[in-house]
């Protein structure tokens, strides 16, 4: 309760700062057009640059201790933007300070996420995961979908700089709520004499990429994420010009995402139980996923309500397939190999994204904006495919592989880092 309060202050904080510093570098600095993309780039940069070397360090370090230290972090980063503006202290707000902060305060995001995934096996026994997941995943949901709605009342109210403060305050709760929690942590084993980060990181990669079932996971989300990204990179367009939906209204549309991803972490653990918490993650997909063909149906006038219904079911889905598949994840993963699998799956999965949105542009060039959105979203249901062809099709429950396995280190006592 007290890691699930404190992020939830945080998650709605961070929502906040989404809008509010991309609108101070266009009110406060006049940044252009590029500088704008530079400062959303650069704030993104570090889940390629530092997620790998990330894990390893992670593993070896107290998790709690770590996230409370990146907390306090980028409370400081992000309180220091509020911070220059006051008047009489003789400074100012730049681009440069605006592009600093987006960079540092991203490294240490990478490092709190991956610490924050390892930390839940280490407080909660393996039955619980999949409720602690969902409730999380709600929570993150209802931040997106009411962070924004906050972020410009306050910015209404107390202007651009004054609303940052407000993340930056956020940050300092998630702290708080941290050192509260007493439950004793098992302390890492240090890094032996003479092996280097690079071999460390290997092991974390190697986990994940030979796993039989995890391969067929990474495969499945990798998938759904480049396809994502290539229908997501025409969404703007597609509202725009092709449905003519008024800007006013994109927002509406858009929120469909958020409240279909708080019902998708609410359902998630019924569902699971009911279904079985391995099968959902291909039923999850394949089934609830199913419409999100919905979309590039959509027409003009009321037809756009299938855009929205085909968003809605997407995040649903989306949500209940991250809760199922972080809890097999936490599950089946050796504790001291928590941070380099969580960390080498990020590097593999959320580097699809960039990708995914370049091809998204130049198929919306070539072929057409409800044509690649088609693309898009054919990919997106068919990525179910990698993890309904692999053993969790004859599973229903994840302790059925455990039982069947015991070689494979599933049982996280064996620190086995290359499972049969």
């Amino acid at each position: 309760m007290s890691l699930w309060t404190g992020q939830t202050v945080s998650d709605v904080g961070s929502a906040v700062t989404q809008l509010a510093i991309p609108l101070a570098a266009v009110v406060l600095v006049k940044a252009t057009t590029l500088q704008i993309g530079i400062l959303s780039a650069m704030a993104t940069l570090p889940f390629l640059l530092v997620s790998l070397p990330a894990g390893a360090i992670v593993d070896r370090r107290p998790k709690r201790r770590l996230m409370i230290r990146c907390d306090l972090g980028r409370m400081l980063l992000v309180g220091s933007i509020p911070l220059v503006t006051i008047p009489g202290l003789g400074m100012h707000l730049t681009y440069a300070h605006l592009l600093v902060v987006a960079l540092l305060n991203g490294i240490l995001t990478v490092f709190f996420d991956v610490s924050y995934q390892s930390y839940l096996p280490v407080l909660l026994d393996k039955q619980e995961l999949m409720d602690a997941n969902g409730k999380l995943g709600t929570t993150g949901s209802f931040a997106q979908f009411a962070g924004p709605s906050i972020g410009g009342a306050l910015i209404g109210l107390l202007g651009t700089a004054r609303a940052i403060a407000v993340d930056a305050v956020s940050y300092g709760a998630s702290a708080l709520s941290l050192s509260l929690i007493r439950k004793p942590e098992p302390v890492p084993e240090p890094r032996p004499a003479g092996r280097k980060l690079r071999h460390e990181i290997a092991e974390g990669l190697s986990f994940a990429v030979r796993h039989p079932i995890l391969r067929k996971v990474i495969g499945a989300t990798a998938t759904a994420n480049f396809s994502a990204a290539i229908s997501t990179s025409m969404s703007m367009v597609f509202l725009i010009r092709i449905l003519h939906v008024k800007p006013g209204y994109v927002g509406l549309i858009w929120s469909m995402t958020a409240i279909g991803g708080m019902i998708g972490g609410m359902l998630a653990g019924r569902l699971s139980r009911r279904v079985g918490s391995a099968r959902i993650i291909w039923v999850a997909p394949l089934v609830l996923g199913l419409p999100v063909l919905l979309q590039p149906l959509a027409q003009p006038g009321w037809g756009v309500l299938l855009y929205a219904a085909g968003y809605f079911f997407f995040s649903l889905y989306a949500l209940v397939y991250n809760v199922a598949a972080i809890t097999y994840r936490q599950a089946i993963t050796p504790p001291e190999l928590l941070g380099r699998m969580t960390a080498s799956f990020r590097f593999i999965v959320w580097g699809t994204l960039p990708i995914g949105g370049a091809l998204g542009g130049v198929l919306g060039s070539e072929l057409g904006v409800r044509e690649t959105i088609w693309i898009g979203v054919i990919g997106t249901w068919l990525s179910g495919l990698w993890v309904f062809f692999s053993p969790l099709r004859k599973m229903r429950d994840f302790d059925a592989y455990e039982a069947s396995s015991p070689s494979a280190g599933l049982d996280g006592g064996s620190g086995d880092a290359e499972p049969a």
